[in-house]
């Protein structure tokens, strides 16, 4: 890998390893906000997305380093809108899995063929942040809507 790519190439897992962190705070923070009938079952989800994004933050540092390089100590964008509704909050949520569905997907671009590692670094989130999509695209549909959500 030529230098000009491996620095695009750790550009982007630190940008990675920032919007993780950041989807940590949120997830957290989302947890602390859920009220209701539903609480306990809503809020084990989102710390369970909060502890995944630790993961994916960790895994994304541990390739910067990997490639010799230093991993950024800075955090992605944190959007406060002050609302806690449940559905705003997976609003929020599906805004920032597509976000960083963006980073990941730059990521392959970077390394397809280049790379193997990489990679398959870069499909396998790019497979767990569709994923993570769907779930909540799922959340915000309404009991018998087929359809996905369009917001």
């Amino acid at each position: 890998m030529n230098a000009q790519l491996k620095q695009q190439v750790v550009d982007t897992l630190n940008r990675i390893l920032e919007m993780e962190l950041a989807g940590a705070i949120h997830y957290t923070h989302y947890s602390f906000m859920v009220y209701g009938y539903n609480r306990i079952p809503i809020v084990g989800w989102l710390e369970g997305q909060a502890n995944e994004s630790i993961a994916h933050a960790r895994a994304a540092g541990e390739m910067v380093t990997q490639l010799g390089e230093h991993p950024s100590l800075g955090i992605g964008p944190l959007l406060e809108t002050h609302k806690h509704d449940v559905g705003d909050i997976l609003r929020e949520s599906l805004g920032h899995e597509r976000s960083t569905l963006e980073h990941y997907e730059r990521l392959l671009d970077l390394v397809q063929g280049e790379d193997v590692m990489l990679e398959e670094f870069a499909r396998q989130h790019i497979a767990l942040e569709v994923q993570h999509i769907g779930e909540v695209d799922k959340m915000l549909r309404k009991p018998g809507d087929i359809e996905q959500f369009s917001g």
